[in-house]
């Protein structure tokens, strides 16, 4: 089988069967990062470069990591000391890194589209890893095979996304992929970072958090996004925290079987408490695992190897 999708910039663009088939093939893949030698021959010779213009940790290290782990050559291109640097347009270091014929571009970028205007111009498939505030869909895929592991399903269940939807692309891409597989999403948040018109996703808007928390299967915590100036969007972090955080006292009002997701980088003590992040419902380090086993996935079947049967 092969993705009905060239690339993967949208979580819409993935039909229910592209979804499982690239979750199955990342619990195939997910045997190799427990091995002694965590290596396998699968991409042995393909190219990825990892084009990464605005400043990421776990999302980059899980790319390269995944990459690494199927023996492709991954190459790291950033913003600061190459050609943009110079001068260089965006377009024309990307049109130079397709002259050496890579064979999948993974793109992230602080401004919305941009992986889209990529795609366009180069020959190879790319895989949005992030753009501005509007997608992150590799980040959806493992949260929700995250979610199946522990839940076993998707279909009927409540999943509260909580904090900044405004400017958060995790958020946008859980609520489409949740909404197509079935989950029912309730987000909730201050007033000033819930998008207008946002309940044409099919989600339920809540501002009181404690109206969510009690019916929630799954709670997906947002992380303040200081560098795109959501601090202004609120008075102060103490009182988003003491309205909008979790808490070891909101959270005596949850299901007992609710799980606690977060994307993050965590603000610790502002949407969510150190006891509850570090708590027995916490899946976030989950989440991170989990990151590595999609990215193998997608590499995988975006470079090709999709029709093959796995060997390794």
């Amino acid at each position: 089988m092969s993705l009905s999708v060239r690339h993967l910039l949208s979580v819409k663009d993935l039909t229910k069967k592209d979804v499982d088939l690239i979750l199955k093939t990342a619990e195939n893949l997910q045997e190799i990062s427990k091995r002694p030698v965590k290596k396998v021959p699968a991409l042995r010779g393909k190219t990825i470069p990892l084009c990464f213009f605005e400043p990421s940790t776990r999302t980059r290290a899980s790319f390269e990591i995944a990459a690494k782990r199927l023996s492709a050559d991954p190459i790291q291109i950033s913003s600061f000391g190459n050609s943009l640097s110079k001068g260089e347009s965006l377009l024309d270091t990307v049109k130079n890194l397709e002259a050496m014929d890579p064979d999948v571009l993974v793109i992230r970028h602080p401004h919305s589209g941009m992986p889209h205007l990529m795609a366009k111009e180069v020959s190879c498939p790319v895989i949005n890893a992030g753009d501005g505030i509007n997608e992150h869909p590799t980040q959806a895929l493992l949260d929700l095979m995250t979610i199946l592991q522990v839940k076993k399903k998707i279909q009927g269940l409540h999943v509260a996304i909580i904090g900044d939807i405004l400017n958060s692309r995790v958020a946008r891409s859980n609520i489409i992929l949740l909404t197509k597989m079935g989950a029912k999403v309730h987000v909730a948040g201050p007033a000033s970072m819930i998008p207008a018109g946002v309940e044409q996703y099919g989600v339920q808007v809540v501002n009181d958090i404690r109206e969510v928390i009690p019916k929630a299967d799954v709670i997906m915590m947002l992380r303040i996004q200081r560098e795109r100036e959501s601090a202004s969007l609120f008075p102060s972090l103490r009182e988003y925290a003491r309205f909008f955080g979790l808490n070891k006292n909101n959270m005596k009002e949850a299901k007992k079987d609710v799980v606690i997701m977060h994307p993050g980088p965590v603000n610790r003590g502002v949407e969510i408490a150190p006891e509850v992040a570090d708590g027995p419902h916490s899946i976030i380090l989950d989440q991170v695992t989990n990151g590595v086993a999609v990215r193998m996935a997608l590499l995988y079947l975006m470079c090709g190897e999709g029709e093959r049967k796995i060997k390794y």
